[in-house]
């Protein structure tokens, strides 16, 4: 699995010009997901990014987690963060999962960090052409891939 992680101020999600959810301040979180990709992933994922000190203490250094602020958090699903372009101008999708694996674990996820953080994250609709909006917080960006855990 392969997530971006916005820090935000405020971010939405809305589907044919109607909002579905937003957010206030916490993070956004863009996830793609593999073909190889299992329920270990999933929750490795989550707990990773619940516990991510990218949050300003009182002496404004990153040194909290969304759990330590109450932020909130949104998970739109985007399989192109899986995008091959080595070959062309073209992007290639073919290491992304189909419907049929990704669904379950893009499911799996949403628990995973509705079970760590307390709460249930906002989220687009998978496969859904989306459009987001958000206010990008410093800015701060993380990727994080599950097959490179660094």
């Amino acid at each position: 699995m392969r997530a971006v992680i916005q820090r935000v101020r405020k971010a939405s999600v809305a589907i044919n010009n109607i909002v579905k959810s937003e957010i206030g301040s916490g993070l956004l979180v863009f996830v793609g997901i593999e073909e190889t990709d299992g329920l270990a992933d999933a929750e490795w994922l989550g707990n990773k990014i619940i516990q991510l000190r990218i949050f300003n203490d009182s002496n404004g250094i990153m040194n909290l987690s969304l759990q330590e602020t109450g932020g909130e958090i949104m998970v739109v699903s985007q399989f192109t963060l899986h995008a091959k372009t080595k070959k062309g101008n073209r992007p290639s999708y073919i290491k992304a999962a189909r419907p049929e694996t990704a669904i379950p674990l893009y499911e799996s996820f949403i628990k995973s960090l509705t079970i760590l953080s307390g709460k249930v994250p906002a989220t687009g609709e998978f496969g859904a052409m989306m459009d987001i909006a958000l206010v990008n917080d410093g800015p701060v960006t993380i990727i994080i891939d599950t097959k490179e855990k660094e």
